[in-house]
């Protein structure tokens, strides 16, 4: 083994699909990560709407690269680069040294100057998030039964979405499938039918990166389940008791946060050029501008596809640009000739509303329904890590559509009746 060292600062799709990349490199290599595991974030929203637990989609960092004795694994959150000494500092004090750096960072959720609506609206990235979110709702239901107040009730059983890109459409389509066909029996002084799920969003169409008959048909998808679409109409104000939506304020005790993401401090650390979301604008071989040894990819990063419109944030983009990297790094080592600059293809979009539809975009071909919704979950569930989540995946799914029951429905914190702030 060389004396090479490869920081890699995240465990997502691009830092893992990179570390994976340079398997038998001869390089050491470092991942550093705040979190002890790899988080499959396109099922996420599935646990916030008790789906799935969080054992189902998230698997211990250390265990993935148990057999690899090149990677060293350190939980542990970044909180500086120096580019010119080339060290990463750690919040913990300790200083990592590195060769070369690829920083995966990822992204986390922006509230457009209004960070004071966080803690009433949060967002879904995390587990945190979605065992958050996973309470609230649940909790919603609990008090809104021994609520006596009517309009606190209904306030109480009033969900509202802020924004309809895929997390926002498939969080409206579950918990709305949930308070109208999973619930309604289980509750004797409410009716979970009558529960408002009310999904926002400021410009004029759901999904508005998919193509527009792909959309319209996911609206109506979400309007038979139960869904009121808010198009056109930006949200103003979000508060403990309900949301300003233009001209009327709408009662409500649940608010999630879909409607935007805001990169992490990677540009900062660095010094360099980014783009209006904080991502990193990189060169063609996704190092950072000037800086030769350090690369950015996933989240962090802004890459421009040939046509002129941005690398989505999705997970596929993310694990191509991680082993585009890793052939960069090895082609650098071997003293070979760089790869040609990276160029991302594009694999198809997929959103699913509520759990017997879906929507899929694969350019020339377009699917919805039925069919849709299985291709998107064989799809979802070959990318799993490991045979038992997988089956563990695959059974939860089969019985709730089988039976009509969530299999995820526990409140396991304490104080769980304790009024949120």
């Amino acid at each position: 083994m060389s004396d090479h060292h490869v920081v890699v600062v995240g465990g997502g799709f691009g830092g893992l699909q990179l570390v994976n990349g340079l398997k038998g490199a001869g390089v050491k290599i470092t991942l550093v990560d705040r979190r002890n595991h790899h988080l499959f974030q396109p099922l996420l929203y599935q646990v916030a709407t008790t789906i799935l637990s969080t054992s189902e989609i998230a698997w211990p960092i250390r265990r993935l690269y148990a057999e690899r004795p090149d990677v060293t694994v350190l939980l542990g959150e970044v909180t500086d680069v120096d580019s010119g000494a080339k060290t990463v500092s750690l919040r913990n004090g300790m200083t990592l040294g590195y060769d070369t750096l690829v920083l995966a960072t990822g992204a986390t959720h922006a509230y457009f100057g209004r960070d004071e609506w966080e803690p009433v609206a949060p967002g879904l990235k995390t587990l945190e998030d979605a065992t958050t979110i996973r309470r609230r709702v649940l909790l919603a239901f609990e008090k809104a039964e021994m609520e006596a107040d009517p309009a606190i009730r209904d306030a109480l059983l009033t969900f509202t979405i802020v924004g309809a890109g895929p997390t926002g459409v498939e969080l409206a389509g579950i918990i709305a499938e949930l308070a109208h066909f999973t619930l309604p029996k289980e509750f004797r002084n409410i009716d979970t039918r009558k529960t408002r799920v009310v999904l926002v969003e400021a410009g004029p169409r759901v999904l508005p990166t998919f193509a527009e008959e792909l959309s319209a048909y996911a609206q109506k998808a979400l309007e038979k389940l139960g869904v009121e679409v808010l198009l056109g109409k930006p949200v103003t104000e979000c508060r403990a008791d309900g949301v300003q939506i233009g001209e009327t304020f709408v009662p409500s005790r649940t608010i999630v946060w879909a409607a935007g993401v805001t990169a992490s401090p990677a540009a900062r650390w660095l010094d360099v050029p980014a783009d209006r979301a904080g991502r990193v604008i990189v060169e063609k071989d996704l190092s950072a501008p000037g800086l030769p040894d350090v690369f950015v990819i996933g989240d962090t990063a802004s890459v421009m596809r040939e046509d002129g419109k941005p690398v989505p944030g999705i997970a596929p983009a993310a694990k191509q640009q991680g082993g585009y990297v890793a052939k960069v790094i090895r082609a650098r080592l071997s003293g070979k000739p760089a790869p040609a600059p990276f160029r991302y293809r594009h694999q198809g979009s997929l959103a699913t509303i509520g759990q017997s539809a879906a929507i899929i975009d694969f350019g020339r071909i377009k699917l919805k329904g039925w069919i849709a919704w299985w291709i998107w979950g064989i799809a979802h569930i070959y990318f799993l890590i490991g045979t038992r989540s997988r089956f563990s995946v695959a059974w939860s799914w089969l019985w709730i559509y089988l039976s009509g029951q969530h299999s995820a429905r526990l409140i396991t914190q304490r104080d769980t009746m304790r009024e949120e702030g």
